[in-house]
């Protein structure tokens, strides 16, 4: 029996290497052209290095700030992310529909064993019924023979949904991480702006205080005082709006983190200074192809859209089918194990089809207005790619312009802030002009805080936008696969 077994499995697996060796149908994948193909660089590049070959320096940049707060807070929504989960529960789906098709390649095989007990009646001359019962089992093995490439075809097309769906997970990591960072800006931006709003109400508490000291001594009218009272409540009713904007920041920072809503720590004013905001490589526009996720992904998705027209184009072709059973039957259990019992059978299907009401030519046609739409989507998340990259760069020179101007500004708004408090002390100076000093230094000193974090925004959008420079992996785990430790 094994033997028998044996030679019809070979027999099969024979058949099936001859008759396997078939044509893939369907069209030949090339990806289409894009507006980053030219070689032109960024229009605002300015200092930056376009030099493709120093792109391969990828680490976790925003360590390069200095800010450990930083740091922590890019593992902790690594680990605990909502989104990020999500998108690891995607992927996994992805390998599980590949798994599918690649099965659908692979021989079917199966054990049955049955037990059938019927009674029959009959009439001949007299009614009478006879009671039987068959025993039977045996193996069956189906295999599809992929004559024309279909279930490569859907093969192919799984893998590269299921790159792409890496691609997009890969994304939305880096689009968490300039998130994460963009919100400790926020919040760090937020807290200098009320450290400056209580100071200014000090200083407006202080300026009261000589007011109605003058006041006092008969050298100024109510009307100062009634203004400098104004002053100061203007000043405490700022803090409030800022706390509120605070508070609110670091709900969305929690909410990053899978953390309840409000019930983080405050978090360390280290952001004081400037990032160092040196040229970085950012390539040519070609580079952003193989260096954005989002780009990969619309490519793959692209891909596997060809893949799918392949698979339209062999429905109209027929099907291959082997079928192979090995096994016994017999009226005893005991008995279908036994040589005389066996029973085995090979079947070759060759089914196709004839008239299906246009229903396979219309598959055809969706397929590949699904490939035309794809690839307009693809041209024009390209485009996107370029226009942020063009931004982050035009936005990054224009906001370190304002940042000098407004540095001057302040610097000139505090001479005269003090000059103002002086001359009026002595007399010299009316109320309205102290009080509109204070307000310029006020906004411009608040302007320039603001501006500190549009610039650190700025630059991770930059590094957002040019796709790279994204390494969060652990320094141990990088180590050990540079070092080939892991497999």
């Amino acid at each position: 029996m094994k033997k028998r077994l044996i030679s019809i499995c070979l027999l099969f697996s024979i058949s099936a290497a001859l008759l396997v060796a078939g044509c893939m149908v369907g069209p030949k994948y090339s990806r289409p052209e894009t507006a980053a193909d030219a070689n032109d660089g960024y229009i605002y590049a300015g200092a930056h290095e376009q030099d493709t070959n120093v792109l391969d320096d990828v680490d976790r940049w925003w360590e390069r700030f200095g800010d450990e707060t930083t740091t922590v807070l890019v593992r902790k929504m690594l680990e605990g992310n909502y989104d990020l989960k999500a998108s690891a529960a995607r992927v996994l789906q992805a390998e599980a529909a590949l798994a599918g098709a690649f099965g659908k390649r692979l021989p079917d095989v199966s054990y049955g064993i049955s037990r059938d007990r019927s009674k029959r009646s009959f009439n001949f001359g007299g009614r009478f019924s006879v009671m039987s019962e068959t025993w039977a089992q045996g193996v069956s093995v189906g295999y599809v023979l992929d004559l024309f490439g279909k279930l490569r075809r859907a093969e192919r097309a799984a893998w590269a949904q299921v790159l792409a769906v890496q691609a997009n997970e890969e994304a939305l990591i880096n689009s968490m991480i300039a998130t994460v960072i963009t919100a400790r800006v926020d919040i760090a931006t937020t807290q200098r702006r009320l450290a400056i709003a209580r100071a200014n109400t000090l200083s407006h508490t202080d300026t009261l205080e000589i007011v109605e000291r003058r006041y006092g001594e008969g050298l100024v009218g109510p009307v100062d005082v009634r203004l400098a009272r104004e002053n100061l409540e203007a000043a405490r009713a700022l803090e409030p709006s800022i706390e509120l904007t605070l508070a609110k920041a670091h709900h969305a920072l929690d909410v990053l983190l899978a953390r309840r809503p409000g019930g983080s720590d405050e978090l360390p004013e280290t952001l004081a200074d400037l990032p160092d905001l040196g040229p970085l490589p950012i390539g040519l526009p070609g580079s952003l192809l193989d260096r954005r996720p989002d780009v990969i992904a619309a490519e793959l998705s692209l891909r596997a859209a060809n893949e799918e027209i392949g698979v339209s184009i062999a429905q109209l072709f027929p099907d291959l089918t082997l079928t192979a059973n090995f096994g016994g039957s017999a009226d005893r259990w005991r008995d279908i194990w036994e040589h005389s019992a066996e029973t085995y059978s090979l079947l070759f299907n060759f089914t196709g089809p004839i008239f299906k009401g246009g229903q396979l030519k219309a598959q055809i046609k969706a397929a590949k207005a699904r490939f035309a739409e794809l690839a307009a989507n693809y041209g024009q998340t390209v485009l996107t790619a370029i226009r942020e990259v063009e931004d982050a760069l035009v936005t990054e020179q224009m906001l370190q312009s304002q940042f000098k101007h407004t540095q001057l500004r302040f610097k000139e708004a505090q001479a005269a802030e003090n000059l103002s408090k002086e001359r009026y002390q002595r007399g010299v100076e009316s109320i309205l002009s102290m009080l509109e000093s204070e307000r310029r230094r006020r906004i411009a000193e608040e302007q320039l805080t603001i501006l500190k974090g549009q610039i650190w925004t700025t630059r991770v959008n930059l590094h957002l936008a040019l796709g790279g420079d994204w390494d969060y992996q652990d320094e141990s785990e990088t180590d050990s696969e540079k070092n080939g430790e892991t497999k």
